[in-house]
């Protein structure tokens, strides 16, 4: 079979399943609970890839961005390193952002052999209405939850995510 064949197949698929409520099969079956966690990632990702097209950014070019304006400027190592990619993945990242008009490179002062990256005023205002969106995109999945089931999903979600390190 072939690929688009398969996406197309996979698309009605999951069409007809929308609607279905998988659960572990036992509350404690990891791969089930991994399904659910997937599912919702993917409803999330979704969501923000509809929000993202109109600008030409994807996923990862958004999240690069936002991170830029959470952390502030910084070498393309250190984001490499936060977003837990290759320092080559970032610098790609950066030369699409730098492109779009939405960061901008500098020499590091401290070391001419680095560069810092910055988003400019244009990526702030963009990545300001990116928010509102992904805010909204979030209320929608999480509508369903109670402030207690948010504090909830919030807290394992934390443990799940924590660096091993800690």
């Amino acid at each position: 079979m072939c690929y688009t064949q398969h996406m197309y197949d996979q698309g009605h698929q999951e069409a007809r399943l929308a609607g279905a409520s998988p659960a572990p099969a036992h509350p404690t079956d990891p791969a089930g609970l991994a399904e659910l966690l997937t599912r919702a990632s993917w409803r999330l990702r979704n969501n923000e890839r509809k929000a993202l097209a109109p600008y030409g950014l994807t996923f990862a070019q958004a999240r690069a961005l936002r991170v830029l304006l959470d952390a502030g400027p910084m070498r393309i190592g250190d984001l490499a390193a936060v977003l837990e990619i290759v320092p080559r993945s970032a610098t790609s990242r950066a030369d699409d952002l730098e492109g779009a008009g939405l960061v901008t490179r500098s020499t590091d002062p401290n070391d001419r052999r680095s560069v810092i990256i910055a988003a400019t005023s244009q990526g702030r205002e963009l990545a300001s209405r990116l928010r509102t969106e992904r805010r909204a995109g979030a209320e929608t999945l999480f509508a369903p939850l109670t402030t207690r089931d948010r504090a909830d999903l919030t807290r394992l979600l934390s443990v799940l995510t924590r660096d091993k390190e800690e």
